[in-house]
């Protein structure tokens, strides 16, 4: 089934439940955020396309798994904290804070992001930043590993 009026249907227990695109985008990116590399790699298409736009692009479903695999060899860990989400059929958007974080240093910035979902799964995903706040939540962050007070870590999504 497709469409924002349309949800795919699951089983839970007995209990039909409906998993619209807002939901699949709202789960991948909470997955990253608890490390659940699995489970956020099964919410997204073989062929994806992933583009931080104006700085790098990759496509397919290998490319990204290896990127979360580099991110957690090198323990940088992601969290996100929701602003908005919003979507009109399969297309969601997202305005969210993004932290990026390793060992002590977290930066905390705002990103963009939109995602196409076809049949329960991430097609097309694009994220849109201003460098000049990542700029600002590195130095945030920076002083916070003197001053822990000036900057908290996001919390965690409650797993599901």
């Amino acid at each position: 089934m497709t469409g924002n009026t349309e949800a795919e249907i699951t089983q839970a227990g007995n209990t039909p439940v409906a998993i619209t695109p807002s939901d699949t985008v709202r789960s991948f990116l909470e997955a990253w955020a608890l490390d659940d590399h699995v489970s956020a790699l099964a919410l997204v298409d073989p062929d994806i396309e992933y583009a931080n736009v104006g700085y790098s692009f990759m496509r397919g479903k290998k490319r990204l798994a290896g990127m979360l695999s580099s991110m957690a060899k090198t323990h940088m860990g992601f969290g996100v904290k929701w602003v908005n989400i919003t979507s009109d059929g399969q297309v969601v958007m997202t305005e969210r804070i993004d932290e990026l974080s390793l060992g002590r240093f977290r930066a905390q910035f705002w990103v963009c992001g939109r995602f196409e979902v076809e049949g329960g799964l991430i097609t097309v995903w694009r994220d849109y930043f201003d460098m000049v706040d990542v700029l600002k939540g590195s130095l945030r962050g920076l002083v916070a590993i003197a001053f822990p007070r000036i900057q908290k870590p996001l919390p965690k999504p409650s797993a599901k």
